[in-house]
């Protein structure tokens, strides 16, 4: 397993920033979600055309690689859709650009249930997996809301093509809002894992409140081991939504104690 954070935990920083962290505690890659006040990758300064190879080549020498591309496209809303599939589709095109593998689409942008479309979303997606074949992408689509419930999710992926279909594990939202076990949340969607996001967090006051890595109660020890005994070979990013609740702490503190509290799991395992 190779360890990442995503971007959207440290909104306030530059990429030099975002870069040195990371090579600094010796992670393995960044996942894309923003830099700065820009949210959509294509249009970040540094992967611009002018600087992208000077951007790349840092990379390598630093040993880190940009495994996913996080796009904000939400496939099940009712309402106005082309815009995301418009975002989602230029960040399939942008990916090979910069080496990464990987897209994430989703149904809806909250990790809970809403009423969002699963039919939309199936069709949508399959609209965006078309889109994709030949390009050496996948489009991967989050455990989030509706598809959170790992039943479903099985159904929404069974025959699609693994070329450019694959799901990115949320091990939070099945837990959080399903009370599914890691187990049975891998025990049906497992095929299609091809990245996974962590965060912790716990639930009071009717609500979720999110915490540092091991301050909650979300069982990443299990989730973990089942990865490894299913020799997965990908990313585990943490996702801290600091860009989106201010007052999480700051990312420097958060970082750190993340990648020391899963190379202490890791080594449990």
């Amino acid at each position: 397993m190779k360890l990442a954070f995503s971007t959207l935990g440290c909104p306030g920083w530059s990429w030099d920033e975002i870069y040195a962290t990371a090579k600094d505690l010796g992670l393995d890659g960044i996942e894309i979600r923003g830099v700065g006040k820009e949210m959509q990758a294509p249009n970040i300064k540094v992967f611009s055309p002018e600087n992208r190879a000077a951007t790349l080549e840092k990379l390598k020498q630093g040993g880190l690689e940009l495994p996913i591309l996080t796009t904000g496209a939400s496939l099940g809303y009712t309402g106005d859709y082309e815009g995301y599939m418009a975002e989602a589709k230029a960040h399939i095109d942008f990916a090979p650009l910069v080496g990464a593998k990987n897209i994430r689409v989703m149904i809806s942008p909250t990790g809970a249930p809403g009423g969002f479309d699963v039919e939309q979303t199936s069709r949508l997606y399959s609209e965006l997996c078309d889109y994709a074949k030949g390009k050496g992408v996948k489009v991967l689509i989050e455990t989030n809301a509706e598809l959170a419930d790992s039943s479903v999710m099985k159904r929404f992926m069974e025959g699609r093509d693994p070329e450019v279909a694959g799901v990115l594990w949320d091990i939070h939202h099945p837990f959080r809002y399903y009370h599914e076990s890691p187990a049975q949340t891998y025990g049906n969607i497992g095929p299609w894992v091809a990245h996974v996001h962590v965060k912790d967090s716990v639930f009071e006051n009717d609500k979720v409140t999110y915490r540092m890595m091991g301050y909650g109660d979300i069982p990443v020890y299990d989730a973990l081991k089942i990865l490894k005994d299913a020799d997965y070979q990908g990313f585990v990013s943490l996702e801290w939504l600091k860009r989106w609740t201010p007052e999480l702490q700051e990312p420097g503190i958060v970082f750190s104690h993340y990648v020391s509290y899963m190379r202490y799991l890791l080594e449990q395992l």
